[in-house]
């Protein structure tokens, strides 16, 4: 459990915490209550982030031109850029790839990394979590699936073998 005198608001409009003199989370791992899944982070990092186009070409050169770059990966119905610190993917997707009732609307989809797919899918629906769009293969490695949490947000988890390599190559492991 986190201690109170472990942490600090830093922004009390989003109650943003800040780990103080002692690993908060240090504290936690010593809680048997708390279940790090194999002793690994759970959600490692955000990989890629979907924006849903009706207008998809339009979309692509809107944001190429936004983010004064090309992207790095396109086929037909979706297109992907490389941005910030860890090269994190925003892809935009055609809105007709888009899962069930956001084929006409705009929105985007957050996928973090998870190192097991199928332990955290688990996880999810033990939890409460409902499939969203059921696991999709997208080939090379790449599988997402997401999920509804109890309050009706979308969670995309993924194995991401990009997010891998920026990991290593970043952090040296």
């Amino acid at each position: 459990m986190v201690k109170a005198e472990t942490v600090e608001i830093i922004n009390p409009a989003c109650a943003c915490l800040r780990n103080v003199g002692r690993n908060a989370i240090s504290d936690q791992t010593n809680d048997k209550t708390y279940n790090r899944m194999d002793n690994k982070r759970v959600l490692r990092g955000v990989s890629t982030i979907n924006f849903y186009a009706t207008e998809h070409s339009k979309a692509v050169k809107w944001y190429a031109d936004f983010l004064e770059i090309e992207p790095y990966f396109s086929v037909t119905g979706y297109a992907e850029f490389r941005i910030g610190d860890y090269q994190q993917e925003l892809g935009i997707v055609d809105s007709k790839f888009a899962p069930n009732h956001l084929a006409d609307k705009a929105g985007a989809t957050v996928y973090w990394h998870v190192d097991d797919l199928q332990k955290t899918i688990e996880k999810l629906i033990s939890l409460g979590a409902t499939v969203y769009q059921a696991t999709t293969d997208r080939g090379n490695g790449f599988i997402t699936a997401s999920f509804l949490d109890p309050f009706g947000n979308i969670l995309g988890i993924m194995t991401n073998p990009h997010y891998l390599e920026i990991y290593k190559t970043t952090n040296g492991a």
